[in-house]
């Protein structure tokens, strides 16, 4: 005869539990967007940390979403929708980008770059 256990998971389980698998796929998704554009920055080639290579929008007035932490929780074909809006670019390119001293590659705007 089979008795059912009786569950012993709390609320706070399972809320740790949902954190995590949140956390394990929105870094799986980082690390996929990060390879779908090349894995290294589009003006300099930098590639050493993963962490240091962010998304620039080309065109902001086409953003619809950041790819931010945040913007990492739609499904992975919107995601793809947006990063073809943008470069990858090092922590030092992307600043230079936003202060005027770097220019977008001219051959580069907005293509995987593979």
């Amino acid at each position: 005869m089979y008795t059912k256990k009786k569950d012993t998971r709390s609320y706070a389980d399972r809320a740790e539990y949902l954190r995590e698998a949140v956390k394990k796929r929105r870094k799986k998704l980082r690390e996929m967007a990060r390879e779908y554009k090349g894995g290294k920055c589009a003006i300099c080639g930098y590639k050493k940390c993963q962490r240091a290579l962010s998304f620039h929008h080309i065109d902001p007035k086409r953003k619809d979403f950041g790819l931010s932490v945040k913007g990492l929780t739609r499904s992975w074909e919107k995601i793809k929708k947006e990063i073809d809006k943008c470069i990858l670019v090092c922590a030092n390119c992307h600043m230079e980008l936003h202060d005027g001293i770097t220019q977008l590659p001219s051959g580069n705007r907005g293509r995987k770059t593979r």
